[in-house]
């Protein structure tokens, strides 16, 4: 079943990690993807030469920096040109330059802030405009378990993720007059190229903490994203679904 049959979705930071799954994802379910990269172009290629395949014409990738007002302007503007509209917004572009405290720059500060939470507020401002003109839209943002239980060495991390939900919060509130939904994904460890990386004695010591014993993966994050885009969910707006094994219970 299509659930997401002739909707548009915009991902940001779609060509690898949590954004690849979440592109494979939505176009797997029907819907025709933009997705964004800033740096990742070979990344992007692989992804449209593999989605390709099966998906042609359905899928599109876009150089474009989250973090810029101008860049995102610039975005929707094309996206909605290529594509006749936007229905799905899913805010994932994000990055980590972890640090304690004591040791953590302004610029260690500032370029987390700006790529992780001034990104959301740059897309979501573009997007709200012909969502409400069309009043119907799901906006969804990737934010983290670490933005609802903190974590030592991540002030600067946690404080982005936080942010994303009281932001998401207030949309909801906003926007929900015009049938418009506004939701948050709090992931918790999820296996990725990081952290595949990861020795395997610190990967034990985080299954210690997580009831389901496992690390969950992109696809699963995927699939919550699919359910908050879809009809299933319209009547769901304003909430955080911890996709974590339980790591916050």
């Amino acid at each position: 079943m299509k659930l997401l049959k002739d909707k548009v979705a915009i991902v940001t930071g779609g060509s690898r990690g949590i954004g690849k799954a979440i592109v494979e994802g939505l176009v797997s379910a029907g819907a025709d993807v933009a997705f964004t990269y800033h740096s990742s172009a070979e990344k992007s290629e692989a992804l449209i030469a593999l989605l390709g395949k099966n998906y042609a014409n359905r899928i599109k990738a876009y150089q474009s920096d989250a973090s810029s007002f101008s860049d995102s302007e610039a975005l929707v503007r094309a996206v909605i040109e290529d594509f006749g509209g936007v229905d799905i917004l899913v805010n994932n572009a994000g990055i980590t330059q972890d640090n304690l405290l004591l040791r953590m720059s302004e610029d260690q500060w500032q370029k987390v802030i700006d790529t992780n939470l001034k990104s959301v507020f740059n897309l979501t401002k573009q997007v709200a405009r012909p969502m409400m003109k069309n009043r119907s839209g799901s906006i969804i943002n990737i934010s983290s378990i670490v933005g609802v239980i903190g974590n030592a060495g991540q002030a600067n991390y946690a404080a982005s993720k936080a942010g994303i939900i009281g932001f998401s919060k207030s949309i909801a509130k906003e926007l929900g007059s015009r049938n418009i939904r506004c939701n948050v994904i709090a992931p918790g460890y999820i296996e990725t190229e990081m952290t595949a990386d990861l020795p395997e004695d610190v990967k034990s010591k985080f299954m210690q903490n997580i009831p389901l014993r496992r690390m969950g993966t992109g696809a699963e994050v995927a699939d919550a994203v699919i359910f908050l885009a879809s009809d299933q969910s319209l009547y769901v707006t304003g909430q955080v679904l911890s996709v974590c094994g339980g790591l916050n219970v």
